[in-house]
């Protein structure tokens, strides 16, 4: 393997077996002492990888992509060691420091300050280091009113801060990320952006796996494009994330894909209907028919657009707009339109459409993740939403 080459992947495959149990009676189910003996297994051959062949250099940022299921989170843990190849082979050269499952080694009985401690041992330094270390560990956390308390008593999402402000300590050549972006809320996000952009500068060898186009063209020099366990494109970031963006919506940026229609719950789910998303460089707008088995007295409707991360970026309803919605009669059929300037940054995007009863308690139909749409704009911005900013500068 050539000295600049820091990961070298050579046609990787990985397979596993999953046991199928057949049993012979219900009797079998009452008589667990006697399964052992008689229950017949059969397996099944899962195919995680396919012959995936790939390399990162010493100080690149390179970037996997893919949907849900596609194989990353199999090849990130191959890379971190934690799976062996079924083919293949795959070298590093370097210590390497995975951030996959941020957490594994703190535990639930001991306080925050006592998890600091332990983790930071686990990771190779001693008491004085932690000591030195510490003050910025539980800023960067934002805990400082919490280290005393026992981790169980910890929401997930400062578990989260903790173990990964503990995990950017860590010594390491090559650093593998596993959707951090996603921790947090925006405040701590940026947080790890503003982290990313250090190891960036600072030329550190890092393996990223995200859903966020924009951070992928903003961080990496290459990257990736993994479904179905195979590798369908890599290289420049820009033509992988365009890639992926066709296949997350199954077609161009702009042409939304409508989710399948059991995401959702009420009185009366499938009241929204025939749902449709168009977009251009100026607006967004959300369509639809509302067809209500039941009779509505000025019903409030609602809607909420999410990133790629689930994080809510804006929404709004009609009782927050004063839009009073006339009496919605029994199987007749009303349209609505929701229309709002197009500020979002580049990437993917999925809307919540609700219908509630005039007392905004009672859900007629709330359907999660109804439609999914894309944004690609010409630039990359490290923000949420990029609002039209008029700035002036002039001399009096």
């Amino acid at each position: 393997m050539s000295d600049d080459i820091a990961i070298k992947v050579s046609g990787v495959s990985k397979n596993f077996r999953l046991p199928h149990e057949k049993i012979g009676s219900i009797k079998n189910v009452f008589t667990g002492i006697f399964r052992l003996i008689r229950k017949n297994r059969s397996y099944e051959t899962q195919h995680a990888l396919k012959n995936v062949s790939f390399e990162v250099k010493k100080g690149e940022f390179f970037g996997i992509v893919g949907r849900n299921g596609s194989g990353k989170s199999t090849l990130l843990k191959m890379l971190a060691g934690i799976y062996q190849p079924t083919k293949g082979s795959i070298q590093v050269t370097g210590k390497l420091v995975p951030f996959i499952e941020l957490g594994v080694g703190f535990s639930p009985e001991l306080t925050g300050r006592e998890n600091v401690y332990l983790n930071g041992a686990l990771l190779g330094f001693s008491k004085k280091e932690i000591d030195d270390q510490y003050d910025d560990i539980v800023e960067f956390a934002e805990l400082e009113k919490f280290m005393d308390q026992k981790l169980k008593n910890y929401s997930s999402g400062m578990q989260v801060r903790l173990a990964f402000s503990m995990a950017i300590r860590a010594k390491a050549d090559i650093l593998l990320i596993d959707e951090v972006l996603a921790v947090g809320d925006a405040d701590f996000q940026r947080k790890c952006f503003n982290y990313f952009k250090k190891l960036k500068k600072d030329k550190k060898t890092v393996v990223f796996v995200s859903h966020d186009m924009n951070a992928i063209r903003q961080f990496c020099n290459k990257a990736l494009l993994i479904d179905g366990g195979m590798i369908q494109s890599q290289g420049d970031t820009d033509q992988i994330a365009q890639a992926y963006t066709e296949l997350f919506i199954g077609g161009d940026p702009g042409v939304a894909t409508v989710a399948e229609s059991q995401n959702r719950w009420g009185e009366t789910p499938m009241t929204i209907q025939d749902i449709g998303v168009s977009v251009n460089n100026i607006e967004v707008s959300i369509k639809g028919n509302i067809i209500s088995s039941l009779e509505l007295t000025h019903p409030i409707f609602g809607f909420l657009i999410k990133n790629a991360e689930g994080l809510s970026v804006l929404g709004a309803n009609s009782h927050m707009l004063k839009v009073k919605i006339p009496k919605i009669s029994r199987e007749s059929k009303y349209n609505f339109q929701v229309i709002f300037e197009n500020i979002l940054s580049d990437g993917q995007y999925t809307v919540d459409l609700a219908l509630l009863k005039e007392d905004g308690n009672s859900v007629v139909d709330w359907w999660s993740d109804a439609i999914s749409f894309s944004i690609k704009k010409d630039y990359i911005s490290p923000y949420i939403v990029t609002p039209n900013i008029h700035l002036s500068i002039g001399i009096k």
